[in-house]
């Protein structure tokens, strides 16, 4: 009777897991946030955007080295700011000659910044020793044909809510052909993990993302402005795993007892 009732549990948690997941494919679907990997998948070099000195520039001539590609708006009031604060100190640790080894683009997915604002925010993050290098990280804005054109390539999700946007935290890295490598997630970007995807991205070598953790277990709260944990996720995936933990370790018992049981029976047992 307690195995029949493990089992009914568990059951009831996978079936409330297939539920939560189905649910929150249904929520992606509908409001199209998240990232969805495109590794070796080439950004479109013909597409064009306004540096932060209103210049015309297109993927093509701009991008020609292995180069860190973020996506942002300027005037995010939440992670938008750590991502490229991180990307800025990344550059500073690195052991690599920006302009000479690598590049860093950062793209504006609203299309109501403009090359004043982008100029403003790269004063923000460039002090005295990444000043000589500053025309080696560009800050780019364009129409929204350009952008989702860009976003939709990278597999880069993300919705307006009013003024402010939905979006996803993450760095892309891509190849000297603008091939797409490597995908590093969350807000603070180590500067060996970054180093290591920039010289995989020089040899044109893409590389799965192994830590998704964000992706799973937070999700954005627009209200708040800021990252909650996914309760239902993370407890369904508790349940499962405890449930599971609690059922074979019964059936591992039953089959113990039914062993010695066997052997009781046994007259020639000793």
């Amino acid at each position: 009777m307690r195995l029949k009732l493990i089992m009914l549990i568990l059951l009831a948690g996978m079936l409330g897991s297939a539920g939560m997941k189905s649910k929150a494919q249904g929520v992606a679907d509908t409001v199209a946030v998240g990232i969805v990997e495109h590794l070796d998948s080439i950004i479109p070099g013909g597409l064009t955007f306004r540096d932060e000195a209103n210049k015309l520039v297109n993927l093509n001539d701009l991008i020609h080295k292995p180069t860190i590609l973020s996506l942002v708006y300027f005037d995010c009031p939440g992670i938008c700011p750590a991502i490229l604060s991180s990307v800025a100190n990344s550059v500073k640790k690195l052991n690599m000659q920006l302009g000479r080894e690598y590049q860093v683009v950062t793209v504006s997915f609203n299309e109501q910044d403009t090359p004043e604002k982008a100029m403003d925010k790269k004063n923000a993050f460039l002090d005295e020793k990444s000043k000589p290098y500053a025309q080696y990280w560009s800050y780019l804005t364009g129409d929204s044909a350009n952008i989702h054109a860009l976003t939709n390539a990278a597999g880069y999700k993300f919705i307006r809510a009013g003024n402010d946007f939905i979006h996803p935290s993450c760095i892309i890295i891509l190849s000297p052909e603008r091939k797409i490598t490597r995908y590093l997630y969350g807000t603070v970007y180590l500067p060996f993990d970054v180093k290591m995807a920039l010289i995989e991205a020089q040899k044109g070598l893409s590389r799965p993302t192994i830590n998704r953790v964000l992706d799973f277990c937070f999700s954005y709260d627009p209200a708040g402005r800021r990252y909650t944990l996914a309760v239902t996720q993370v407890a369904g995936t508790i349940i499962i795993f405890l449930a599971l933990v609690l059922f074979i370790s019964l059936l591992i018992r039953s089959s113990r007892k039914k062993s010695k049981s066997k052997k009781s029976a046994d007259p020639y047992h000793n």
